[in-house]
């Protein structure tokens, strides 16, 4: 039988292939269309099952049951060619070994009903940055039914119960709610652990020897995604924390994770997304931009870093090394250089310098004067606060730094010991004034740099508060 499929190119390949629905997901769908019966003779271990015939029944689908499918193809006079030859095939992310499709039962959510629902609900969300909406839109529009269910040792069990002899599964609100009192007295494990007859509802304990327990998990998607109604709701006389949530922070990987899972659970439930506002944060890469692996051996222990360099440092350099919700490649060159010049050298200068005048000239109290900014202080406090307020970390870090190298420019241009009382222009009591005039204002510049700083370098920030209160 020749069949078409929309999936295959004049591009690459002979354009004729063969077609297995139980084992590929384009395969299947054509399966569907044209009506071909589905054969996946493969066991969860990744060998032939019985339904491959005697021969091949127990071998690995990689491996032996490979070289025996050629061997016999080859005795019956059936292969024309055998040639190894370079092509894209998906493998796992994990244990690099290539993938096997297979079509198995598996549990679905239809998302068809309430998909227009969370394409509105997408509008009401602030996506910061902005790209995350258009992330996770194309998502949202071209899901398939989410399938729920996993074939794993661990997680939470879907409660359902099948019949021996027939398979009908049995999943109504009455056993639902029956395994859900179970689960509030002995925990999920109750659901392994516990007879069957006190898994089932009343209606079907005297047939608990018809029945048995599934084995599936729920998609571990389906539990984050949920997390809105065991974090932020009320539940019995607990305080809710807000619902929808001020704010969902995680990676840009999350459109397709929990941002979405989370959205789908909540729009079915209620109509609305779990979140006022997604913020989506960028990754840190090794030096040539490259995800950090521990099989590639190139993670960066932060651990290492934070006791080399100072929790301060390493904040300061990865809120300045890149602007928020993009990727940081990490140098620790760039580190140390961010440390020593801009921490170090620039505050560390500020900090230093207006110490000394402030004890020397005013010993230790300024008078209520007033002050001769050293920079546009509103002016700062107003971009910051906005930089701030968009969680523009580089920019709010960058309006800072300036502020600092200005009021060095001013100590070093009108230091204290540059007003001198001169005939005809001043007297020593008024050049006095000027110069703790000076010292006020620079002692204000680095109350603001404290407080705009302690988002970001808080031991640093805290030590220059304490000090401008020390000498105002």
């Amino acid at each position: 039988m020749v069949i078409g499929g929309d999936y295959i190119t004049t591009e690459s390949g002979t354009g004729l292939v063969h077609t297995a629905p139980g084992h590929g997901q384009d395969d299947y769908l054509t399966g569907l269309k044209y009506g071909l019966p589905l054969l996946s003779p493969v066991n969860d271990a990744g060998r032939f099952t019985d339904e491959a015939g005697e021969r091949f029944a127990g071998m690995d689908v990689l491996g032996d049951g490979n070289t025996a499918i050629i061997e016999a193809l080859t005795e019956a006079g059936a292969l024309i060619r055998e040639e190894a030859y370079e092509h894209k095939y998906p493998y796992d992310w994990r244990t690099k070994k290539p993938t096997i499709f297979r079509a198995t039962d598996q549990w679905f959510a239809s998302v068809e009903n309430f998909r227009a629902d969370c394409m509105k609900a997408i509008d009401t969300v602030n996506w910061m940055p902005a790209v995350g909406k258009n992330r996770i839109s194309p998502m949202i529009e071209g899901r398939s039914d989410w399938c729920i269910s996993r074939q794993r040792s661990w997680g939470v069990p879907i409660p359902v119960f099948y019949h021996k002899e027939t398979g009908e599964a049995l999943l109504t609100e009455d056993s639902i709610n029956h395994v859900r009192d179970v689960v509030a007295e002995h925990g999920s494990d109750g659901w392994w652990e516990l007879p069957i007859a006190d898994l089932l509802p009343a209606s079907h304990k005297d047939q608990a020897d018809q029945w048995e327990i599934g084995k599936d998990t729920m998609d571990v998607w389906f539990d984050s995604g949920s997390s809105w109604n065991g974090v932020a709701k009320k539940w019995g006389d607990g305080e809710a924390l807000g619902y929808p949530a001020d704010m969902y922070l995680e990676g840009s990987d999350q459109h397709r994770g929990w941002f979405q899972s989370s959205l789908l659970t909540s729009v079915a439930a209620n109509g609305i997304a779990p979140y006022k506002t997604v913020l989506t944060h960028g990754f840190v890469l090794d030096e040539k931009g490259f995800k950090m692996s521990k099989s590639l051996g190139n993670v960066v222990d932060p651990h290492e870093q934070l006791d080399k360099y100072s929790c301060d440092s390493f904040r300061f350099y990865l809120a300045y090394a890149s602007p928020f919700g993009a990727d940081i490649p990490f140098n620790e060159g760039a580190l140390v250089q961010m440390h020593n010049s801009e921490l170090a050298d620039a505050l560390g200068n500020l900090m230093h310098r207006a110490t000394n005048i402030t004890q020397k000239y005013c010993e230790g109290q300024v008078p209520d004067v007033k002050a001769e900014p050293s920079f546009d202080t509103l002016r700062l406090i107003a971009e910051s606060s906005a930089a701030y307020g968009t969680y523009g970390l580089q920019e709010a870090v960058t309006l800072v730094l300036t502020a600092v190298k200005d009021t060095n420019k001013y100590l070093t241009e009108l230091a204290p010991w540059h007003i001198k009382a001169k005939e005809g222009e001043m007297t020593e009591d008024e050049a006095e004034v000027k110069r703790r005039v000076v010292c006020r204002s620079v002692l204000e510049a680095m109350y603001v740099v404290a407080h705009f700083l302690a988002p970001i370098v808080p031991d640093g920030a805290k030590v220059i508060a304490e000090i401008g209160r020390a000498h105002v």
